[in-house]
């Protein structure tokens, strides 16, 4: 197995990797972002008051997009699976 194939396989690890946890981030820290808007506004200094919205969002988008999560993957295993036989010559 030559170095670019390694740097190949690694590559498109990595972006599986950020499509695939790039909405849950994305809503995550948009949520964050609100609630300390939120609490700066009001005055409230809860540090547990950002758990249930992010919680919620990011079950939302689980609900949402969940199938293309799993199917980036999914795909990304299977091209890695059959080409086993040309990584181990």
């Amino acid at each position: 197995m030559s170095e670019e194939v390694v740097i190949n396989i690694a590559s498109q690890a990595i972006w599986t990797i950020i499509i695939s946890s790039g909405p849950l981030l994305i809503v995550s820290l948009i949520l964050g972002l609100v609630v300390s808007i939120f609490q700066t506004v009001t005055s409230i200094q809860e540090q547990t008051l950002t758990f249930i919205p992010k919680l919620i969002g990011i079950f939302a988008v689980m609900i949402l997009l969940g199938s293309f999560i799993l199917n980036n993957i999914v795909t990304f295993m299977t091209n890695l699976w059959s080409n086993f036989g040309d990584y181990v010559l």
